[in-house]
């Protein structure tokens, strides 16, 4: 079973695979063959159902691995030599930025359609400031720069002076998503980029996902996400965002990473933790993070509205509540 918690633990042993006793039999549970290791500041596993083709899989998981660590590496806000710290670094108002970071942003504009503006890539100054490093920079400012397109994936960043960019959550989930379409040879695969997870199912298979309590370390619900028989495989997203994890007390205040595009702060909520499921890592990624921001009633809404495949939402009175639809995935 894959567990899906809040990022950034620095001890995800509780995130592991294992045979497990199906309570619906017409859908077998994988077990997969994992190759386990760390990236992008916390913890990836690819999980392969190998069947006959277990040197293979044995092969496929550290290369797939060295090919997300070249993306991470370009991408992250963390190493002085990445395309996104040149990007955040430089001066000037139009800067040309390379292929993949540019597919990352592009990434990060999705997320922020999909998400109603929640999901936000320009608030690493304000980001910075719940940290208690440096003075924010207020709201959203997604209206205000533009990517222009250039040759062979290149493009332009037009950006005010100060403007500066952090894919976070919104990276992984666009990595968890990328890495999975360089598996389309195994029907059963999964990528779990520090807690997004992309996945596929064969048919009449089904993975099953547990969801952490934040309380307890321990599971709060498990999903059983299936294919189903006679046709073709399924893609799945899974992603869990929450305010338990990445806080700090400044200034005698208490604050977190959370922060609200609307007013340039963290957020002030009722939900301490969203697991959404959703076709795509990345989606799954932006939505639970906005129905973290947007609190219970307008995070419930916004998940409504959005259709997603699920969403399960623990409450600050320690509620646990789910959409409706989120009840035919749930394990008995």
């Amino acid at each position: 079973m894959i567990a899906s918690g809040s990022k950034g633990r620095k001890q995800p042993a509780r995130t592991h695979t294992r045979a497990r006793t199906s309570p619906r039999p017409e859908f077998a549970p994988i077990v997969p063959l994992s190759y386990i290791t760390t990236s992008m500041g916390g913890r990836l596993a690819v999980h392969l159902d190998a069947g006959n083709r277990a040197e293979e899989a044995r092969l496929t998981g550290p290369r797939l691995a060295a090919r997300i660590e070249r993306w991470a590496s370009r991408i992250t806000r963390h190493a002085e030599t990445s395309d996104l710290i040149r990007l955040n670094s430089d001066p000037a108002t139009e800067v040309a930025v390379g292929p993949t970071l540019v597919a990352a942003i592009r990434a990060g504009i999705f997320a922020s359609d999909a998400s109603e503006g929640f999901a936000d890539i320009t608030l690493l100054n304000a980001r910075l400031a719940a940290e208690g490093i440096g003075e924010g920079a207020g709201a959203s400012r997604l209206g205000e720069w533009q990517l222009l397109p250039g040759r062979r994936g290149a493009a332009v960043v037009m950006r005010p002076a100060g403007l500066r960019f952090d894919l976070g959550g919104v990276g992984k989930g666009w990595i968890a998503d990328r890495a999975l379409g360089l598996l389309d040879s195994w029907p059963s695969a999964l990528v779990d980029a520090d807690g997004d997870l992309a996945m596929r199912c064969a048919p009449g298979q089904c993975w099953e996902i547990g969801i952490e309590d934040p309380r307890t370390g321990l599971n709060m619900a498990v999903l059983r996400l299936t294919a189903p028989h006679g046709g073709m495989p399924v893609r799945w997203g899974v992603a869990t965002s929450g305010i338990s994890v990445h806080r700090w007390t400044v200034g005698g205040v208490a604050t977190h990473h959370l922060i609200d595009p609307r007013t340039g702060h963290p957020a002030e909520t009722d939900i301490v933790q969203a697991t959404v499921v959703a076709e795509s890592a990345l989606r799954a990624e932006a939505l639970a993070k906005a129905a973290v921001i947007a609190g219970g009633i307008d995070g419930f809404a916004l998940l409504e509205r959005a259709r997603v495949r699920g969403a399960i939402l623990l409450t600050s009175r320690g509620d646990v509540q789910a959409l409706p639809a989120t009840l035919s995935l749930l394990a008995a």
